[in-house]
């Protein structure tokens, strides 16, 4: 399945993918070091400099736009455009469109670092960028759809790799998810309101909310493991058959497990119910795509010895799978009114973006780089390596210090005295989560600081005269 030509390139359309692969690496060290400045802001309040655009309730959805929308999308921009490539063996379709998305989603994220700053938002999380900016998303995406399938379409292999039912599933749900969660009542050129109201709108939201999670990424992210993993071990994928059972039943129950946001408010409770048991469910498909992606190591388990890209690659299955064990089980009505509101929601969502979307996206890149500017390896794999111990040591510092301090919130909000009183004053179970915080920062801050190897990496890489960086011999 993955014999595809060992092209140097000059068939496919490798501009656009070099594009985006170094630009995921810069808007990464962006977003993420928004990430650690409002992580220290928590501890040290006096850190927003009394500015506006420095408060930690404007560079919040800066963080999550940039993390996930300029690192996360980039990614897969990249690998998206790079696989479908490969695997159809044909040259990418339109390709001065292509380039359109490259640039427009540029411009897009601009926008987003410009406007959020400055206080204009609609305030549903992920979705917060004002109309003009909306309309521009749905207009590059449409034109991302156009290429990828494009591609697809011209192709001269008969089957269409699994990667890239992953890649399209979370191209086309996106699209639908956009449009009709952005739909909006402009009043001004900054300011517009929901189409929808009370219920609807929040329902509507996280509907969009946790399918940009479910297809976004994840499935978009799949198909980067279904491509890289196989790819980078030197072995195919260990069941085609649970490939498709996996992207058939994933995609049929994720749209369903957004009312789990939503447990124990306005919401109709069958509702909630439902989004309970479809999360539940989910937990199959999920597991059954991380078994596939792990047992691909099958006969290649002492290449984890030397190879640091294949340990990024599979220690982010790891991370999947927990972060999707700890999902469904969450989304439980009796375990949700514990951990809802609290820090562990937090731990939760960093197991899964650290863990599972930013160590899946490096590992690639690290594949990726090389191949794309003509060498056989990064120019440093003992710094890859210094890297992916950053990286794990900085995701358990996050995700341990925020179950501790949120199982904890939960238990001290609910703490009543024998008269109903309740036993924690609010200010009581921030004043215990602050040990916490600071571990998080911690956190933060070594996978910032391998973030930054990266970049010296790729740069070194980069400029290094073709031929001079030769593969590395087998153990």
């Amino acid at each position: 399945m993955m014999n595809h030509s060992q092209s140097t390139g000059a068939d496919y359309n490798y501009t656009i993918v070099r594009q985006f692969a170094l630009t995921t690496v810069l808007w990464g060290i962006f977003g993420m070091s928004v990430g650690v400045l409002i992580a220290a802001q928590l501890i040290w309040p006096q850190l927003n400099f009394d500015t506006p655009w420095l408060t930690y309730s404007r560079l919040r959805p800066l963080h999550t736009n940039a993390v996930i929308f300029a690192f996360g999308t980039s990614a897969l921009f990249a690998t998206s455009y790079y696989v479908v490539q490969r695997t159809c063996q044909v040259r990418l379709f339109a390709p001065k469109l292509a380039a359109f998305t490259f640039w427009g989603w540029q411009a897009v994220i601009i926008a987003a670092a410009i406007t959020l700053p400055m206080g204009f938002t609609q305030a549903k999380e992920y979705a917060e960028l004002e109309w003009p900016i909306d309309i521009a998303i749905a207009i590059i995406w449409i034109s991302y759809a156009i290429v990828f399938f494009g591609t697809i379409a011209k192709r001269t292999t008969s089957h269409i790799y699994v990667a890239n039912w992953f890649f399209g599933a979370f191209i086309i749900t996106v699209a639908v998810l956009h449009i009709v969660n952005s739909m909006a009542v402009p009043v001004s050129l900054f300011k517009s309101y929901s189409l929808y109201s009370g219920a609807v709108d929040a329902m509507v939201q996280w509907w969009y909310g946790h399918n940009a999670v479910g297809f976004l990424l994840t499935a978009g992210f799949l198909g980067m493991m279904y491509y890289f993993v196989p790819k980078q071990a030197g072995r195919p994928v260990y069941s085609y058959r649970l490939s498709i059972v996996h992207f058939w039943a994933l995609i049929a129950l994720y749209i369903w497990a957004g009312p789990h946001h939503l447990h124990y408010t306005a919401l109709p409770d069958w509702t909630q119910s439902l989004g309970m048991v479809m999360s539940l469910i989910l937990f199959a498909p999920s597991w059954g795509g991380m078994i596939n992606g792990i047992m691909t190591l099958s006969g290649a388990w002492h290449k984890l010895r030397t190879d640091p890209v294949l340990r990024f690659l599979v220690v982010s299955l790891s991370f999947y799978g927990m972060s999707t064990f700890e999902g469904p089980m969450m989304a439980i009505k009796t375990v949700n009114a514990l951990s809802h509101y609290t820090d562990w929601t937090i731990g939760h969502v960093h197991s899964g973006a650290l863990g599972w979307v930013a160590m899946v996206s490096i590992g690639s890149l690290y594949h990726l780089i090389p191949i794309l500017f003509g060498h056989g390896r990064m120019y440093s794999m003992k710094l890859v390596n210094v890297h992916f111990w950053l990286a794990t040591i900085g995701t358990v510092l996050y995700i341990v210090s925020m179950w501790i301090s949120g199982v904890m919130q939960g238990l001290m909000w609910r703490a009543v005295n024998s008269d109903g009183t309740l036993t924690y004053s609010f200010v009581e179970s921030l004043e215990a989560s602050y040990p916490f915080y600071f571990v998080r920062f911690i956190g933060g801050c070594f996978f910032l600081t391998g973030m930054f190897l990266m970049a010296y990496n790729v740069i070194r890489t980069v400029k290094a005269p073709k031929d001079t960086l030769p593969a590395i011999a087998e153990a």
